[in-house]
């Protein structure tokens, strides 16, 4: 047996299931048997999934109070400021626990495709969609956890008092240059 009989076939596997694609049938998945017999990989994988969603379900809901345009804590920028803090580090934790165990896979199955210790007859696995997107969505949260930084940092310069030019500054007078924008 070689693998030029099995050309039409593609196996794909991620966390929950293995799937295969035939031109004739079409896609046809099937849930693993017991998690003590998937590999360390994909059980670490599993976890770390797990809390990336639960992560990224906690800020979101400690984000939204934190928002200027809710009407919660009134007048407690502090608080507020620290409930956009923690929501921007919940989604970096959320991004990274994506990206790790979808760049874990991706390894594994890039080292198990070119492993010459395989017979020809056994079936190589391929990236699938979900790959990608797991990619994709753990650099979205990197870049919502992200933006949740810079939407404080913001706000904490348009709170800065004015300094002001004009007061005296005793014996030693250093010159300041104004900042002008051009339109």
């Amino acid at each position: 047996m070689n693998s030029e009989l099995n050309e039409v076939e593609n196996w794909y596997s991620g966390l929950w299931h293995t799937c295969l694609y035939t031109e004739e049938v079409g896609i046809q998945c099937k849930a693993y048997e017991s998690v003590l017999s998937l590999p360390v990989d994909l059980q670490i994988s599993r976890v770390l999934m797990f809390v990336s969603i639960s992560t990224g379900a906690l800020a979101l809901l400690v984000a939204f109070p934190g928002l200027d345009g809710v009407k919660v804590w009134v007048g407690q920028a502090g608080v507020k400021r620290g409930l956009l803090i923690l929501s921007g580090v919940l989604a970096w934790i959320s991004g990274l626990t994506t990206l790790a165990p979808v760049s874990i896979v991706a390894y594994t199955t890039v080292v198990d495709f070119w492993n010459e210790g395989f017979p020809d007859v056994m079936p190589r696995w391929e990236f699938g969609e979900a790959m990608f997107s797991g990619w994709f969505g753990g650099f979205a949260l990197v870049i919502g956890g992200t933006l949740f930084f810079i939407a404080v940092c913001m706000g904490d310069y348009d709170q800065r008092p004015p300094s002001s030019h004009n007061a005296p500054q005793g014996k030693h007078k250093t010159t300041r240059y104004l900042k002008t924008e051009v339109l």
